[in-house]
C-alpha cells in the first residue's frame, strides 16, 4: 500500500480476522493510560470475535524491572482483561516476549540490508553529539540522514544498524480516530533498527511483530502520531500493508491542564485494588475516558462494554481522570453486589480489627447482614471500611461508646429537653409490637411524627448520639433496627442516666 491517503473502506480490514495487541514494557509500573489502551484493544477484539494478544516489549534492558512481566499479567487479570495469546500461551508465531524473538528481527534486518535499506552506523557517540551541537548553532533540526555515509561497510552485529529512508517525501495516512493526517520530510530520518547491544528498537521491533502476529489494528496513545511517518517508511521498505492506526486521546489531570503522570498522583493500577475499588468499576470508568457510547448510560458491565464498543465513538480530545467520578461509579457497582458478597467483604475487613474480631457479633450472620447493609450505603470503596475502622467510626456497632454528656444536646436545646425526648422514645420502644423492629422504615414511622412536632434535631440528634456516641453516624432508625429493641433501649437508658 502506498503513501497516498488510504481509502476508509480499505483501512477497516473487514476481510481479515481482527487481531489487536497490548504491548507494554516491563518497567514496573502499570499506568492507567496503558491499562486503558489494553482495555480498548481488548474490547474491540472481543466485539468482533477477534484475537487479543498480550506482548511484552522488553528490548530496553536498562529500564526493565524484575517481576514486571508478572505484574503486568496480574494487573490485567484483576481487571478481567483476558488475553488469547500471551506470555504463557504463545501463538503459532512463537513467543510474545521480544527478547525471545531476536532471530526474527535479525532476519528482517538482513533483508533490509540486502535491499539497501539498512546500514551500520559508523559514528561514535561523541561524533553524533558534535553533529547535534552544530545543528543547534545553525538553528536547524538535527537529522541523521544529513550525515548518512555514501558507502557502507558490512554490519558486524556489534554496531547500531540504521534504517535508510527509501524516499524523503510527504506522507499521508488515515487514523481511525484523527482522520486524515500528514507530515512532511522533517518527520523522516534514518533511525536505529538494532542497537549495539543486539536488541531491536521499538520503532523496528513492533512493526516486525505486528506483521508476524497478524495484527490488524494498532491501538495506542496519540504520542506515536509524530513517529508514524517513519513507521510508514519502514512498512513501505518491507513491502507490507499498513494496519489500521487507532490513536487514543490522552488521559488528563482532573483540571485538564496536562497529561496525567506519576508526578500528578497517577497510581499503579493495583493500588486501586488495594484501596478497595472493584475491577468492574475501574473498567467501566476507564472505558468512558475518551470514549462516548452515545447514550445516557454510564454504568456498564464488561459484557455491555463489549457490546457497545465502537472505534468511531472514540473522541479526539483528551479525557480527565476524575477520582470523584471513579468513587461514584464504584459506589454504583457496589450497589449491584449480592448481599452475601457484601457481608463476606465487610466481615473480613472488620475481622482484621482486634476489638471486632473478639466480639461474638462478628459471627452473628443476622447482625452482620444488617451492619453490612448499612455500611455499604456510606462507602464508595471497600477501603473506606478500613479508614472508618481506624478512625473509630465503626466501634459503636460492637460496643456502646463513651461520649461527653454535652454531645447529647442539639444546638440551642438543653440537656433536660434531650432527656425528655429520649425518655419518650425509650417508652415508645418498650411498648411497641415486635414486628415494628423488622425494618428501619417501621421504626421511623413510630417516632417521626413526634420528632417533627418537637423539632427533628431536638429529638433525633440526642437519639442518634445515645446509640452511636458520635456526631456523625447513620440515622437512628437504622441503628435501632440493627441493635434491636433490647440493646437500643439499654443505650438510651445509659444516655438518660448521663444527664
Amino acid at each position: 500500500m502506498g503513501a497516498d491517503t488510504i481509502n476508509i473502506m480499505q483501512n477497516t480490514n473487514t476481510d481479515k480476522k481482527i487481531v489487536t495487541r497490548f504491548a507494554p514494557s516491563p518497567t514496573g509500573f502499570m499506568h492507567i493510560g496503558g491499562v486503558r489502551t489494553a482495555l480498548f484493544a481488548y474490547l474491540f477484539a472481543k466485539k468482533n470475535n477477534g484475537t487479543f494478544i498480550l506482548r511484552i516489549e522488553d528490548t530496553d534492558k536498562e529500564r526493565e524491572v524484575p517481576g514486571s512481566i508478572e505484574h503486568i499479567q496480574k494487573s490485567l487479570k484483576w481487571l478481567g482483561i483476558d488475553w488469547d495469546i500471551g506470555p504463557r500461551n504463545p501463538g503459532e508465531f512463537g513467543s510474545v516476549i521480544q527478547s525471545e524473538r531476536l532471530p526474527s528481527y535479525l532476519k528482517v534486518a538482513k533483508e533490509l540490508i540486502e535491499k539497501g535499506f539498512a546500514y551500520p552506523d559508523p559514528y561514535t557517540s561523541g561524533e553524533l553529539e558534535e553533529f547535534r551541537k552544530k545543528a543547534d548553532e545553525e538553528k536547524r533540526p538535527f537529522l541523521f540522514r544529513d550525515h548518512r555515509p555514501e558507502t557502507f561497510g558490512e554490519w558486524n552485529g556489534k554496531s547500531p544498524l540504521r534504517f535508510k529512508i527509501p524516499e524523503v517525501k510527504r506522507y499521508k495516512w488515515l487514523d481511525a480516530v484523527r482522520g486524515n493526517l500528514e507530515a512532511g520530510a522533517e518527520a523522516l530520518d534514518d533511525f536505529i533498527l538494532i542497537k549495539g547491544d543486539g536488541y531491536p528498537t521499538y520503532n523496528f521491533a513492533h512493526i516486525v511483530d505486528d506483521f508476524n502476529m497478524g495484527v490488524t489494528h494498532v491501538i495506542r496513545g496519540d504520542e506515536f502520531i509524530s513517529s508514524t511517518p517513519r513507521f510508514l517508511s519502514l512498512y513501505d521498505a518491507l513491502g507490507i500493508e499498513y494496519p489500521v492506526f487507532v490513536s487514543l486521546p490522552p488521559i488528563l489531570k482532573d483540571d485538564r491542564s496536562k497529561k496525567l503522570g506519576k508526578r500528578d498522583g497517577a497510581k499503579d493500577i493495583l493500588e486501586y485494588k488495594t484501596e478497595g475499588y472493584l475491577p468492574e468499576a475501574m473498567l467501566n470508568f476507564l472505558a468512558l475516558i475518551g470514549w462516548n457510547p452515545g447514550t445516557e448510560q454510564e454504568v456498564f458491565t464488561k459484557s455491555e462494554l463489549i457490546e457497545a464498543f465502537d472505534l468511531n465513538k472514540i473522541q479526539k480530545a483528551g479525557g480527565a481522570f476524575n477520582e470523584e467520578k471513579l468513587d461514584w461509579m464504584n459506589k454504583e457497582h457496589l450497589k449491584g453486589l449480592p448481599i452475601d458478597t457484601v457481608i463476606k467483604e465487610v466481615s473480613e475487613r472488620l475481622s482484621k480489627v482486634e476489638q471486632f474480631a473478639k466480639s461474638s457479633r462478628i459471627n452473628d450472620l443476622d447482625f452482620m447482614k444488617k451492619v453490612s447493609q448499612n455500611i455499604i450505603q456510606h462507602i464508595s470503596k471497600w477501603g473506606d471500611i478500613d479508614t472508618m475502622s481506624e478512625a473509630g467510626e465503626l466501634s459503636y456497632y460492637f460496643n456502646a461508646s463513651s461520649y461527653p454528656v454535652e454531645l447529647l444536646a442539639w444546638k440551642e436545646s438543653t440537656l433536660e429537653e434531650s432527656k425528655t425526648h429520649l425518655t419518650w422514645v425509650m417508652e415508645i420502644l418498650e411498648k411497641a409490637d415486635e414486628n415494628i423492629f423488622s425494618s428501619a422504615e417501621k421504626i421511623k414511622f413510630l417516632i417521626f411524627d413526634y420528632a417533627t412536632e418537637k423539632g427533628r434535631g431536638n429529638v433525633l440528634w440526642p437519639l442518634r448520639v445515645s446509640l452511636s456516641g458520635l456526631e456523625k453516624s447513620p440515622d437512628p432508625f437504622a441503628l435501632i433496627f440493627i441493635f434491636g429493641r433490647v440493646e437500643s433501649i439499654e443505650r438510651i437508658k445509659i444516655a438518660i442516666r448521663k444527664i
